[in-house]
């Protein structure tokens, strides 16, 4: 029997770490991931030609600091910044309307967007919202990744392909895929695409290579500046167990 795992849940810690960085206690964890959902569905929606590929969010005392992920930045940024100022007041008119939030909103650039599995998966979607042939999108889709040096890709999609009135699933592959590899960055994404004849399920893995301890990279790490622990605020004072 196959136990299927999400690929990134898998690595946590190891090549992936968490995409929201905070601490709460009993209900107010509920309530912050309930909003943490919002908020990528809120950026999703707004900048939905901008290639986001991932919403990082790290919450601290009264600072909320959220990093967008895209491979378009000038158009998140604006001309001149205009439009990331508009985006960051229609964000806390939406979600913090009436509150005091200090609010970080960063823009980071994507090296090499076909080597990001959202990124990929969108561009999957749109073709498939434009009623193109589902094969000719999945071998598009992997010449693409190749050619942006990944050591493998994977690509489903499910559902009433072409307008078929039975439902299945297609994939094409290159390369491997070592699902069980810790070391293994792999990058993954599942969406949907919105057809004439029903949704359609997208799914992408992409190998990126494999991550070492040494060669960890920077955004694996935390940003938000950690404070004083209770350890390292207390003074080493010498013993004067055997003091005369």
């Amino acid at each position: 029997m196959g136990h299927k795992v999400h690929p990134k849940a898998f690595r946590l810690g190891t090549t992936t770490t968490w995409p929201s960085r905070w601490f709460a206690r009993k209900n107010l964890y509920c309530v912050q991931i309930q909003q943490d959902l919002a908020i990528r569905d809120f950026f999703k929606k707004e900048l939905k030609e901008a290639a986001i590929s991932a919403v990082l969010i790290e919450r601290s005392r009264g600072t909320l600091t959220i990093t967008l992920k895209t491979a378009r930045p000038g158009m998140v940024i604006g001309h001149s910044g205009t439009g990331i100022e508009d985006l960051k007041t229609k964000f806390l008119k939406t979600f913090f309307r009436g509150k005091k939030v200090q609010l970080q909103l960063n823009v980071s650039e994507v090296p090499k967007a076909a080597l990001e599995a959202t990124i990929v998966g969108q561009q999957v979607i749109a073709e498939l919202e434009r009623r193109m042939p589902f094969r000719r999108i999945m071998k598009q889709a992997i010449e693409r990744v190749k050619k942006a040096g990944a050591l493998g890709v994977k690509i489903s999609v499910s559902g009433r392909l072409n307008g078929a009135e039975i439902a299945r699933r297609e994939w094409l592959g290159w390369g491997k895929i070592p699902l069980s590899n810790l070391r293994a960055d792999i990058d993954y994404s599942q969406d949907f695409a919105h057809t004439m004849m029903g949704a359609i399920g997208v799914k992408v893995w992409i190998y990126r290579g494999d991550v070492f301890a040494k060669d960890r990279l920077q955004q694996y790490q935390p940003t938000t500046p950690r404070t004083p622990g209770r350890d390292s605020r207390r003074e080493k004072r010498p013993s004067n167990r055997f003091a005369s």
